[in-house]
């Protein structure tokens, strides 16, 4: 298509007004280029028909009717992060996709390369759009990749770096197998000189021929580095080496050395809502992992807690995922688990635990006010009311951050009346 500039002389549209909608607004503005139409939402698509292109935001499938039906009329559908990396210096460039983990890695590694003394943006998926005339200017770019984004690509930058893989955004995909080769679509687009994944992840071995010809395994390790994150978990500790060897495949200067790491991760703050200890109260820590929409990550918040008394708090929007591996994966916590589930698929949840981890003991809540206070009582001195639901905050919440503000407000609550 030819970038940004490629839509010159051609009849643009943009559809959809979130945070990449609005970049995309002002950037057309930059180049002199005036959209035909902004749509937002399912709204007006008739206007979208007399478009050439339009530019989408990510979270539009173009598996869904709309958009077949644009398609079938011969309108080019596009997005921003693809028109960006055409024009983009490439080899200067890492894309972090993933199940999860692409937010943590993706951030790690922006705070290593600034530490390091290089003039970095990390985007994308996080963050400002790299697209966006108001994103700070920077000599390399870490750009978190959702599997939305990565459907829409045709080149690819120097080095990718893939965390995990496990079933999520069933709907817009069509199923698990689309999402999977959607998402890895990336690893093997022109441009693309390393592959970078965890050793040893069976998920991602399994598609392996869909990561292409130049993967290089980053093996777990002990690394002092890593300590001065200050990250729960062993998938986090995995997520810093990915983050640091991704780097170090780009080519940043100081990567490789590990003092130089050690003093750049001091200055790493960690995000919000990602096994984040938000508070204790009567000895009980409160964990808010609210970002934890599917399984794989909620068995990693659990795993980080080994010996330790857990009461989980799982449940929220239903996207039809198999809730089985999760139940699998906590049957061997029965001694020290609790699981406290909450609507909508709260119930779902629980069917999965009784049929293939039967001795976990479950509890069903009503709302996340009841879940907490129920852990609370539930969780003893030591132990640690987590927040991990598995899935999606709406709709009884406006996003991740509000249930993780609710989350917090009833653990005050309860302080106040301890």
């Amino acid at each position: 298509m030819g970038g940004w500039a490629g839509l010159r002389g051609r009849r643009v549209g943009i559809w959809g007004t979130g945070v990449e909608g609005r970049a995309t607004l002002r950037r057309l503005e930059a180049e002199g280029i005036a959209p035909q139409c902004v749509v937002d939402g399912d709204s007006d698509l008739d206007l979208l028909a007399g478009c050439d292109v339009i530019v989408k935001s990510p979270g539009i499938s173009p598996y869904a009717a709309p958009a077949r039906d644009l398609l079938a009329q011969g309108v080019e559908l596009t997005g921003g992060l693809a028109l960006w990396l055409e024009e983009a210096r490439r080899d200067r460039v890492v894309c972090v996709t993933g199940t999860k983990g692409k937010s943590t890695t993706a951030s790690i590694a922006g705070a290593l390369a600034t530490g390091l003394g290089v003039r970095c943006l990390t985007g994308g998926n996080i963050g400002v759009p790299p697209w966006d005339p108001l994103a700070p200017a920077a000599d390399w770019w870490i750009i978190e990749t959702s599997s939305h984004q990565a459907y829409d690509l045709h080149v690819g930058p120097r080095v990718v770096a893939v965390t995990s893989l496990a079933q999520d955004h069933l709907v817009w995909h069509g199923g698990y197998d689309a999402y999977v080769r959607d998402k890895l679509s990336l690893c093997t687009q022109p441009g693309v000189e390393a592959v970078l994944v965890p050793a040893g992840d069976t998920e991602l071995e399994a598609h392996a021929t869909l990561l292409g010809g130049s993967v290089q395994r980053v093996p777990d390790a002990d690394a002092a580095w890593v300590a001065a994150l200050g990250l729960l978990g062993e998938h986090n500790r995995r997520n810093a080496l990915l983050a640091r060897a991704a780097l170090v495949a780009l080519g940043v200067p100081g990567a490789e050395d590990d003092a130089l790491a050690e003093s750049a991760a001091a200055s790493y703050r960690p995000l919000r809502s990602r096994l984040t200890h938000v508070g204790s109260v009567g000895g009980i820590d409160f964990v808010d992992d609210s970002l934890s929409t599917n399984v794989l990550p909620t068995l990693a918040a659990v795993a980080a807690f080994p010996g330790r008394r857990v009461v989980l708090l799982v449940g929220g929007q239903d996207r039809g995922i198999d809730y089985a591996p999760l139940a699998t994966g906590l049957a061997g916590r029965a001694d020290d688990l609790l699981v406290v589930t909450m609507p909508d698929n709260g119930q779902r949840i629980a069917a999965s635990l009784a049929e293939h981890a039967p001795d976990v003991a479950v509890r069903a809540a009503s709302d996340l006010g009841s879940a907490v206070a129920a852990a609370y009582e539930a969780a003893g001195p030591g132990g640690v009311v987590l927040l991990s639901p598995a899935a999606p905050s709406f709709d009884h919440f406006r996003d991740y951050a509000d249930r993780a503000d609710q989350f917090e407000a009833a653990m005050r609550a309860l302080a106040g009346s301890a």
